[in-house]
């Protein structure tokens, strides 16, 4: 029993360490043995656990993309109908812009996501859509076909904005980014 728990919890160490070099340092920046050491395991551990650096980088993509699965219902009932704007501001604010290695999944990987295998890819595709079928459950205007197109966009503009945003040098041109997409982002929505 006491192998059993052991083994799990270096899993889980191993899964949050993956998901956190990933995130702030990308696929080509990440390695195995780093992965290994930030989760106090040894190479052999992620290999016996993981499989591969492939394996690893699918596994904090679904596990990054299932946080936002869970963090929008949240958000809904914690906010009612003001919901899209407490996310986007949350999103695009100066501390989630910060926190690289803890920040959201879909804008650390999507640009490694692009060059990732076809099941990688898929894994992706299907957990953007689950996202943005809640996104668009959220709205109040608008047929199925429209509020999926403004979930679609809502969620386009704030990874874009996100992305832009961490790679200025200047945080009031960061700044200003935020506030131009959280308008257009709620302008989206609103319609």
């Amino acid at each position: 029993m006491k192998q059993q728990i052991r083994k799990a919890e270096t899993l889980k160490a191993l899964q949050t360490a993956a998901s956190r070099a990933f995130r702030s340092q990308g696929y080509s920046g990440t390695g195995v043995d780093g992965i290994a050491k930030q989760a106090g395991a040894t190479s052999g551990a992620f290999y016996a656990h993981l499989g591969s650096k492939d394996r690893a980088f699918q596994t904090a993509l679904e596990l990054g993309l299932n946080e936002v699965i869970e963090a929008i219902p949240d958000y809904q009932a914690r906010h009612g109908k003001n919901w899209p704007e407490a996310f986007a501001r949350y999103y695009l604010g100066a501390a989630h812009r910060k926190d690289r290695a803890c920040g959201c999944a879909m804008t650390a990987l999507s640009p490694d996501v692009v060059r990732a295998s076809a099941e990688t890819r898929s894994l992706f595709e299907e957990k953007m859509k689950t996202i943005t079928g809640l996104i668009a459950d959220g709205l109040e205007t608008g047929d199925d076909e429209d509020r999926a197109a403004k979930a679609w966009a809502f969620l386009s503009i704030l990874i874009g904005a996100l992305t832009t945003a961490r790679a200025l040098a200047s945080e009031a041109q960061a700044e200003k980014v935020a506030a131009a997409a959280l308008h257009a982002a709620l302008t989206i929505v609103a319609r």
